[in-house]
């Protein structure tokens, strides 16, 4: 049951973040980069803040406040930057349904990365990577066989999140989910209000409220903290292959809500993703399974 619950949090987290491309797109004309992020973040992380301070005397046996600040500072400047690199990427003409799909190729980083540790691969995650690449290409290549600058910028965000699995892997079975989730976000506002080239304006804050108020409170204070909660239980690959629907949660709220339409081979691409993407999981996945199975 605990699995179970684990990979429900992570799939509710994936069509909250699915949608939030949708609610990035619409706000990319109005508020740069840097002010979405130091709103977002900062709003996520007060609200969670006095949950914290309640929480405190309870989670402090279990969550040493120096494991919560080390991870809270590693986890928050590793948020900011692949922020950063998918908002700047929306805002350089990456679509909702694009992007999304492209961050999900993270889940073939977490693996390629791991490689730098010393792990082993499985041969799937080169199949898979070539599957994926193929529906990049398809996906993201224009008529002159050129990726386009903002899907770019989006795969390098890609790659950010995939260290950022990495790290919440690492941490949040050592500290309490909640004062780690808090501590990332306040990191992250933090350092995206220090970068801020001038402040936004109120008119634009007044234009964007409600794609603030879901990016803010529901996509960071909810979503991120589920994923924390979520990867306590599951481990990092196994929790990247949940986190990767959002692609596909991008592509039906792109749609939906914003009017967007992929050719055939864009939706070829998609397919091909995400094929590559679950192909490149399905060993770990079946390793993590198998014991369960024969109890």
């Amino acid at each position: 049951m605990r699995a179970l619950r684990a990979d429900a949090w992570l799939l509710l987290t994936s069509v909250i973040w699915g949608a939030a491309f949708v609610a990035q797109r619409d706000i990319a004309d109005k508020l740069d980069a840097g002010s979405i992020a130091s709103l977002r973040f900062l709003t996520g992380g007060l609200l969670l803040l006095p949950i914290v301070i309640v929480r405190r005397p309870m989670a402090r046996a279990r969550s040493p406040l120096g494991t919560v600040m080390g991870g809270g500072i590693a986890c928050g400047v590793v948020m900011f930057v692949a922020f950063m690199l998918q908002q700047r990427g929306i805002e350089a003409g990456s679509t909702a349904s694009a992007a999304g799909f492209i961050t999900g190729l993270y889940v073939l980083f977490v693996p390629v990365l791991g490689l730098f540790a010393g792990l082993r691969t499985h041969p799937a995650l080169w199949a898979g990577a070539g599957l994926a690449a193929a529906g990049l290409y398809l996906l993201s290549m224009g008529v002159d066989l050129r990726m386009s600058w903002g899907d770019t910028l989006v795969l390098l965000c890609a790659g950010a999140w995939a260290v950022h699995v990495l790290l919440i892997g690492s941490f949040s079975p050592r500290c309490d989910a909640i004062e780690l989730a808090t501590a990332q976000f306040l990191v992250t506002g933090v350092v995206a209000t220090l970068n801020l080239q001038q402040l936004p304006s109120a008119d634009a804050i007044r234009e964007c409220l409600w794609a603030l108020l879901y990016l803010g409170p529901v996509a960071v204070g909810v979503a991120f903290t589920l994923q924390v909660v979520g990867q306590r239980t599951a481990p990092p690959a196994h929790a990247a292959v949940i986190l990767s629907l959002e692609g596909i949660f991008a592509v039906i709220f792109g749609a939906w809500l914003g009017g967007e339409r992929l050719y055939a081979a864009q939706y070829v691409g998609c397919g091909l993703m995400l094929i590559g993407i679950l192909l490149a999981q399905w060993p770990e996945f079946v390793r993590r399974q198998t014991p369960a199975e024969s109890c």
